[in-house]
C-alpha cells in the first residue's frame, strides 16, 4: 500500500511523533493508522522507560485559578530548553487544568487521569518524551480551596506560590503571594514550627551562649531572644514584608483585618542535586524597581 503525505501528517497530528518515524510505522503496519499509533506509543513507552532514571531537575511551575479554586503544579523536564518549548509548556498547562478539573492532587492517580484531548496524563507524558528527547515528570501539585481571597504569583515559570486568605481583598492576596514567593516562609506562625525544630534550635543557640562564659540568667535571656528572631526569620506573619520592610506581614494583616488560612510555594527542582540560582534576589530586584 502506498503511504501518502496526508496519513503521514493525520499520523503525526495524532501522535506528535516525528515525519520519519511515523512514515516507517505506517509502512511497517501496511498503512493501518490505528496500529500504527499503537506502535508509536508502544515505542514511545519504551523510550520513556529508559530515560526514567535520568534527573529531571528543571521544568516549570503552573499556577491557575477556577472559582474558588486555586492549582499549582510542578512538572519537570532535564534541562531549560526543553522546559520553555511550547510543546512542554502545553503539558505542563493541561495537567494542572485536569488535576484541578478532577480535584486530584495524588500524582499517580492523575497519571490515569484524562488530560482533556482523549489521552491520559501518563500517555501525554510519554508521546511527549518521545518527542522531546527528555525525562519529562509531573512532580507534585496541590488544590487550594477558599470562599474568601485567593492570590497567586509566578516569578518566571520557576517558582509559584498560591496564598488563601480570611477576610482582605485580592490584591492584598496576591501581594502576600508574591511575599512568599519571594522570601520563603516555612509556616504562617508560631504554631506551625515543630516542637523538634525549635529543639534543635535551643540546643545550637544553648551552646553558642555558653562559650561567651556569661551567667546563666544571661545566657538563658539570650537564648530566648535568638529563639524569638528566629521564629520571626521562618514565620510569614513575622517577616518584613518584601514590599515595605519597615511592617512585617503580620501587621499588614492586622491592618487589613485579614489572616492567611494557607499557602502553598513550589519552587522548580527544590531538594533535586542541581545548580542553584538565587530566584529570591531576582523577586526582590523586580519588586524594588515595580516600587521606584
Amino acid at each position: 500500500m502506498s503511504i501518502t503525505a496526508a496519513m503521514v501528517k493525520e499520523l503525526r497530528e495524532r501522535t506528535g511523533a516525528g515525519m520519519m518515524e511515523c512514515k516507517k510505522a505506517l509502512v511497517e503496519t501496511s498503512g493501518d493508522l490505528d496500529a500504527a499509533a499503537e506502535a508509536l506509543r508502544t515505542s514511545g513507552q519504551a523510550k520513556a522507560d529508559k530515560k526514567a532514571g535520568r534527573v529531571a531537575a528543571d521544568g516549570r511551575v503552573v499556577v491557575s485559578r477556577e472559582g474558588s479554586n486555586a492549582v499549582i503544579a510542578e512538572v519537570n523536564s532535564e534541562t531549560d530548553f526543553v522546559a520553555k518549548d511550547d510543546n512542554f509548556v502545553s503539558f505542563a498547562e493541561a495537567v494542572a487544568a485536569a488535576a484541578l478539573k478532577n480535584g486530584i492532587t495524588d500524582v499517580s492517580e492523575l497519571a490515569k487521569t484524562d488530560i482533556g484531548d482523549g489521552r491520559t496524563v501518563e500517555q501525554a507524558r510519554t508521546e511527549l518524551v518521545s518527542k522531546v528527547g527528555e525525562n519529562i515528570s509531573v512532580r507534585r501539585v496541590a488544590i487550594i480551596e477558599n470562599a474568601g481571597p485567593i492570590g497567586f504569583y509566578t516569578h518566571g515559570a520557576r517558582i509559584g506560590s498560591v496564598v488563601a486568605l480570611e477576610g482582605g481583598d485580592e490584591e492584598l492576596a496576591r501581594d502576600i503571594a508574591m511575599h512568599v514567593a519571594a522570601i520563603n516562609p516555612a509556616c504562617i506562625d508560631e504554631s506551625g514550627v515543630s516542637q523538634e525544630d525549635l529543639d534543635r534550635e535551643k540546643r545550637i543557640f544553648s551552646e553558642q551562649a555558653a562559650e561567651s562564659g556569661k551567667p546563666a540568667d544571661i545566657i538563658e535571656k539570650m537564648i530566648t531572644g535568638r529563639i524569638a528572631k528566629y521564629l520571626k526569620e521562618i514565620t510569614l506573619i513575622g517577616q518584613p514584608f518584601v514590599k515595605d520592610d519597615k511592617i512585617t506581614v503580620g501587621k499588614l494583616l492586622k491592618s487589613n483585618k485579614a489572616s492567611v488560612r494557607s499557602f502553598v510555594r513550589f519552587e522548580v527542582g527544590e531538594g533535586i542535586e542541581k545548580k542553584e540560582d538565587n530566584f529570591v534576589e531576582e523577586v526582590m530586584a523586580q519588586v524594588k524597581s515595580a516600587s521606584s
